[in-house]
């Protein structure tokens, strides 16, 4: 009798890095959006005093994708905080934004 094939136990996925892609990217602002079908997360960096931000990078994903990622982000927060104490919530320049729309649905930031 052969065995059952296992489950991704020991499958390990290889993630390349481009070198461009590599240094990362800074922002300071996060637009989300959704559809019936996605989420879109565009990261953005606006300077002080200026009216207008550049959207500097967009990803799509599924509404089971953006779940996994919530999760993903929340479980490295609390792994972060355990080892460097608490993240302080600030409202300090929280509502120094103006209302944000691209002319689409409403979006969050």
């Amino acid at each position: 009798m052969s065995k059952p094939p296992q489950k991704n136990k020991n499958k390990r996925i290889n993630i390349e890095l481009p070198e461009e892609i590599a240094g990362g990217t800074y922002a300071n602002l996060v637009v989300i959006s959704h559809f019936n079908t996605e989420f879109i997360v565009d990261f953005a960096k606006i300077l002080p005093g200026m009216p207008k931000a550049k959207v500097c990078n967009r990803v799509l994903l599924s509404p089971q994708n953006a779940k996994r990622m919530l999760n993903a982000l929340n479980e490295s927060i609390v792994q972060y905080e355990a080892k460097r104490g608490i993240i302080k919530e600030t409202t300090k320049g929280v509502n120094d934004f103006p209302p944000i729309q691209f002319g689409g649905p409403p979006t969050q930031a």
